[in-house]
């Protein structure tokens, strides 16, 4: 069987035309979305489903290439759509949905949310929801798995209170993204320092003075655009048993378990006490196990189809062509920073996995970083910005497709409040127009010494 790089010399290089299946998928999902809500129709993103658009997108890429023969673009879709990082994050929104399920079955979810507002004030309760899924991803290093933990959370507050869903989805993505780009467990922290040789303090330093401003302006915009209203009180009322399960996984997540295991833990927690102290039965138990599979299964399917389809896309020349039409017009150190967040942004939006990105771009970045003096701290920091920036606002992919999915809105509604990213990424490119940090070959110089 042929090599994915075997396939791609096979194959005609499309060079841009290479999008146009990428193009269809999103011109009929949200270009769809975007025209019903204009005429006013009713869930305007739900008119064309999301999973029929790819399908759609699936049949154009298969469709336009006539080098490679059908057998050759289907074994590329196959080995693509079955990557590991693919199937672990198929894996994970199965679990998660389970998890929640079981845990609101129970009557975990209630007693988590009015544990929470007897605690914090209602007008708070957002940013709180926010500070606490940072926590969590930074001492997980894991956008995913900190947005499966939270999110049941987020969806109760939305049914206890008049709270925007919009706000409280954006406030778990931004909370998720911002440990996803600062920890120094991330993945996408360690594949960008090594891939331009920086040191993962500098790194860090150079991040944390543009992450903790924006962490403030999301607090203060989220308490603003996060009012829960009035509660009743008799919406306080919790049982602090059916909290253990939450508190076992928040606990478990922090000191760096595996989420798979997490999650299971949680699923048995669950329906364990359910059934001691619930009204819930074994049969109700494995239905609700059910019921969660179920409304994650359509998120799993387009994870997969939408890898497959970003294999054909690469197999085409689509990659390759993205790397240099983005690198071959640079005559400045600002224009080198620039290039940076834009190839890293554009990899990342075009395959959907941040680390994937950082990878492929690496190396471009640090040839064009060292020939213009840019530090490997800095450049290390473009590539983790841009790409968790950019990762946590592209409207397609399979973890905004389930805080779309929880919460009943649309994926662009959640960007809209998606404060901290909006800021970090604001914040990032004023550095690079003013020219804050360091960037000649003479100071990186000094800077060892």
């Amino acid at each position: 069987m042929d090599t994915l790089q075997e396939y791609k010399n096979k194959s005609k290089d499309y060079k841009a035309f290479a999008f146009f299946p990428l193009l269809v998928f999103l011109g009929l999902f949200l270009g769809g979305g975007i025209l019903f809500t204009i005429r006013g129709i009713e869930k305007p993103f739900g008119q064309i489903p999301l999973l029929a658009s790819i399908v759609i997108a699936i049949i154009v890429a298969f469709i336009m290439n006539k080098t490679l023969t059908f057998e050759d673009k289907f074994n590329v879709f196959c080995k693509t759509a079955a990557n590991e990082g693919v199937m672990m994050m198929v894996l994970i929104f199965m679990l998660a949905g389970s998890f929640s399920s079981v845990s609101r079955a129970m009557g975990g979810v209630e007693s988590v949310v009015n544990l929470g507002l007897s605690i914090i004030p209602s007008r708070l309760i957002i940013p709180g929801v926010f500070l606490v899924a940072c926590f969590i991803s930074v001492s997980t290093g894991t956008m995913v798995g900190t947005v499966v933990t939270v999110i049941p959370i987020a969806v109760g507050i939305i049914e206890a209170s008049s709270v925007n869903p919009a706000v409280a989805m954006a406030a778990v993505l931004s909370g998720s993204m911002f440990g996803d780009n600062m920890s120094v467990i991330s993945d996408t922290t360690i594949a960008a320092t090594r891939g331009v040789g920086a040191e993962m303090k500098d790194k860090f330093r150079q991040n944390v003075l543009i992450a903790l401003p924006a962490v403030l302006v999301a607090s203060v915009l989220f308490a603003t655009f996060g009012k829960t209203g009035e509660m009743p009180v008799e919406t306080l009322e919790f049982n602090f048993i059916k909290v253990l399960p939450y508190l076992g996984v928040l606990i478990a997540s922090i000191m760096g378990a595996n989420v798979v295991l997490v999650l299971i833990s949680g699923i048995l927690a669950s329906g364990i006490i359910g059934m001691l102290v619930s009204n819930m039965s074994f049969i109700d138990f494995m239905q609700s196990i059910q019921q969660g599979l179920d409304n994650m299964a359509g998120i799993a399917v387009l994870s997969i189809l939408v890898r497959g389809l970003i294999g054909l896309i690469e197999i085409y020349g689509g990659i390759d062509w993205l790397l240099n039409s983005l690198t071959n017009r640079i005559n400045s150190k600002r224009g080198a920073e620039f290039s940076m967040a834009i190839l890293v942004s554009a990899i990342t939006f075009s395959v959907l996995d941040n680390t994937v990105a950082i990878i492929t771009s690496a190396p471009l970045v640090k040839k064009i970083g060292d020939e213009y003096g840019v530090i490997p701290a800095r450049m290390a920091s473009l590539l983790d910005i841009f790409s968790c920036v950019t990762m946590s606002l592209v409207p397609h992919s399979g973890t905004i497709a389930m805080l779309s999915l929880a919460g009943g809105i649309s994926p662009l509604d959640i960007g809209r409040y998606s404060f901290y990213q909006i800021f970090l990424g604001i914040f990032t490119i004023i550095t690079i127009v003013l020219g804050v940090y360091p960037g000649s070959k003479e100071k990186a110089e000094l800077e060892k010494n």
